[in-house]
């Protein structure tokens, strides 16, 4: 991906965390949230990805309903990722590629990513 479009997918996702209510902002500012082109050609294949654009975002660690204060391990840290890759080739498969509809496509996978943190499973974020 050029430095160009990168700036302008970025501007998009700065446009959505900006728009979002301000208790949601809330809600996920204690998770970090990584912005990459794609994901690694390792994760692809862990994930069983066939290209890696297939893949929009990702949530990494534990979810907050599954950690215990008893039972300390060692864990990575909760992280979310979203890539750009991944939301343009989903925002296209919707039509153009449009500020709107990578906006959407970004909200999306924002917080069907940060639900995953929460704890929500894949039928309760369709």
């Amino acid at each position: 991906m050029d430095r160009r479009t990168r700036a302008w997918f970025d501007r998009r996702l700065e446009e959505v965390l900006a728009s979002l209510p301000d208790r949601v902002r809330e809600m996920i500012s204690p998770i970090p949230l990584y912005v990459e082109d794609y994901p690694s050609r390792k994760l692809a294949r862990e994930l069983g990805l066939r290209r890696r654009s297939d893949l929009c975002g990702l949530f990494s660690g534990v979810p907050l309903h599954e950690k215990r204060v008893d039972e300390p391990t060692v864990m990575l840290p909760d992280r979310v990722t979203l890539f750009r890759e991944g939301i343009l080739a989903a925002a296209a498969s919707r039509g153009r590629v449009t500020e709107d509809a990578v906006r959407e496509e970004i909200r999306i996978t924002l917080l069907h990513e940060y639900g995953h943190y929460y704890g929500m499973s894949e039928e309760e974020l369709e």
